[in-house]
């Protein structure tokens, strides 16, 4: 019975840091649609409504943040859109892992440093998140399709498709050509 509650322990802990690492980067969302939630409540609408407001500002806040860090082309504009996500995440991974290190660590000077330890590995994991979920959006001019010859090669008059799938195949097909 012993053996079955320590892997159970292990295993919560387990899912406890799985789910700060993966609900990091929705750590500003979540406060701005709790902050709506929380204000829409109070202005009277009900919790059906507060609850409707708060996930509408939260996802909202979301998209418009990735949105925003992949058009930023500029480094200064995508740190501090970057940091708008991060900070709150490193704050939540402070707080979560000073609450576990009370559990199983005596000394304060050791619960703080695993604390900071824990909050600078979150914020990394945010920063990380948040820069390979938005990849880059289009400018101006920049069009989705078949990518050109870094050399400027032609097609062939006599190859209407102009790829080079097409003109292997021709010769696998025929022959080479003369």
């Amino acid at each position: 019975m012993i053996i079955v509650g320590i892997l159970l322990n292990v295993f919560g802990l387990g899912v406890i840091c799985w789910a700060l690492f993966a609900l990091a980067i929705h750590a500003l969302p979540f406060f701005v649609g709790m902050i709506a939630g929380i204000y829409t409540y109070q202005a009277g609408t009900g919790p059906f409504g507060a609850i409707v407001v708060g996930f509408v500002a939260g996802g909202f806040t979301l998209v418009v943040g990735q949105y925003a860090f992949s058009v930023a082309r500029s480094p200064v504009m995508r740190l501090v859109i970057g940091l708008l996500f991060v900070v709150p995440a490193a704050r939540a991974g402070y707080d979560v892992t000073l609450a576990l290190a009370h559990i199983g660590i005596s000394s304060e000077w050791w619960r703080e440093a695993v604390a900071i330890f824990g909050a600078i590995t979150v914020g990394c994991t945010a920063w990380a998140r948040v820069s390979i979920l938005t990849g880059p959006a289009l400018g101006g001019g920049v069009a989705l399709g078949p990518a050109q010859s870094p050399i400027g090669a032609r097609p062939r008059a006599d190859d209407s498709h102009g790829s080079v799938v097409s003109r292997l195949g021709s010769v696998l097909i025929s022959g080479p050509s003369t």
